[in-house]
């Protein structure tokens, strides 16, 4: 069982961005991120039995990500994902990768293929904070490698 030791903080992740095989770096720091398993748990009950059987279905990922925004990489990307949604470009695909360093040496790679993206806000708080990028994104796959 790992100690407190083996938690991670944001600082030992990092997240990438791979274009129609590129990379896409440069889109501005990011605040936060998340990813969600989505599963869906089933229960049905039968005649004759007293407790309800249980099942579950792999509907995906989902996720977000806040990233403040310092090149015009940001809008790269956003015209990047429209022209992906309305199919201007044929064969654009968009892959992101989260890595994991855990203190003691293992990393973790999250793999996220074939990212489709929802809402992207642009914000601004006030004259004080600095703009922002939110990203919405599902994908049907992943893939989980240690290392």
């Amino acid at each position: 069982m790992a100690g407190p030791s083996q938690r991670i903080k944001g600082q030992e992740t990092e997240i990438v961005i791979v274009a129609n095989g590129e990379l896409f770096d440069n889109i501005g720091p990011v605040t936060e991120w998340e990813a969600e398993f989505e599963l869906e748990l089933i229960s049905k009950g039968y005649v004759g039995e007293s407790t309800e059987r249980k099942d579950s279905i792999f509907k995906g990922l989902k996720g977000s990500a806040s990233v403040h925004i310092n090149t015009k990489r940001c809008f790269d990307l956003i015209l990047l994902a429209v022209d992906k949604a309305r199919r201007r470009t044929a064969g654009v695909t968009v892959n992101a990768k989260a890595k994991f360093l855990f203190p003691n040496g293992d990393r973790v790679r999250l793999l996220f293929p074939d990212l489709e993206f929802g809402a992207m806000p642009i914000g601004f708080g006030s004259n004080a904070d600095y703009g922002e990028l939110k990203l919405e994104w599902a994908c049907s796959e992943h893939r989980i490698i240690s290392v």
